[in-house]
């Protein structure tokens, strides 16, 4: 870790997220370098070795940081007062799904990747990051439908978290993919993120209720 502040070691570790997240708008995971990376910040390539050993790991904080906002938008619908009718509660989490495209992004793409090549204790920190997000999510259904018990939450919570892996790929289709499909002879409904999600988040509610 480099010598200094702790406001200094976190602004250029933020300056770095910054950078690796600007740059992953317009690249792929693949195009992007540390060497690209490093041009976009204020300081040299090799100062980047001082917070991430790898890309990998840039990316993984920046996935930890898009579930800490997942649930912190989670932990924020909890807190409010009364309650919520199933499809009130379903419209609350689609938006908060919808309001993370880059973690629904991040998650369909380069898991496996990211995981792979990062330290240890990075990888325990996004898991916390991760696990944290998931109980918000069980604190809402504890709150908003208690009727739902231990059972039905389990049984939501592990269908949902495998749905949102397609959440992007099917509502982020490239020109190449639609004339494929064009030429494929399959018929696209474009469907946005809050709109499938939602479609969702309310028949499994409503099944389990």
């Amino acid at each position: 870790m480099p010598k200094g502040s702790a406001e200094l070691t976190n602004a250029r570790r933020e300056e770095i997220l910054a950078a690796c997240r600007k740059l992953y708008e317009t690249m792929s995971f693949k195009e992007i370098t540390l060497k690209e990376i490093g041009q976009q910040t204020s300081f040299t390539r090799t100062s980047i070795y001082n917070y991430f050993e790898t890309k990998e790991e840039i990316f993984l904080a920046l996935f930890q940081r898009e579930y800490e906002l997942f649930a912190a938008d989670l932990d924020a619908l909890c807190a409010r007062e009364g309650t919520l009718g199933l499809d009130e509660l379903s419209a609350e989490l689609a938006h908060a799904l919808d309001r993370r495209p880059l973690m629904l992004k991040l998650l369909s793409m380069n898991l496996y990747d990211m995981e792979a090549n990062s330290r240890m204790e990075r990888l325990v920190e996004f898991k916390a990051a991760y696990g944290e997000s998931k109980e918000a999510l069980d604190r809402c259904l504890k709150k908003f439908v208690p009727g739902l018990g231990e059972e039905g939450r389990q049984t939501f919570l592990y269908a949902l978290l495998p749905f949102v892996y397609g959440l992007y790929p099917y509502t982020v289709v490239t020109e190449k993919q639609r004339e494929a499909m064009k030429e494929a002879g399959i018929h696209y409904v474009y469907m946005s993120t809050y709109e499938m999600a939602y479609a969702f988040i309310r028949t499994m509610l409503g099944g389990l209720r």
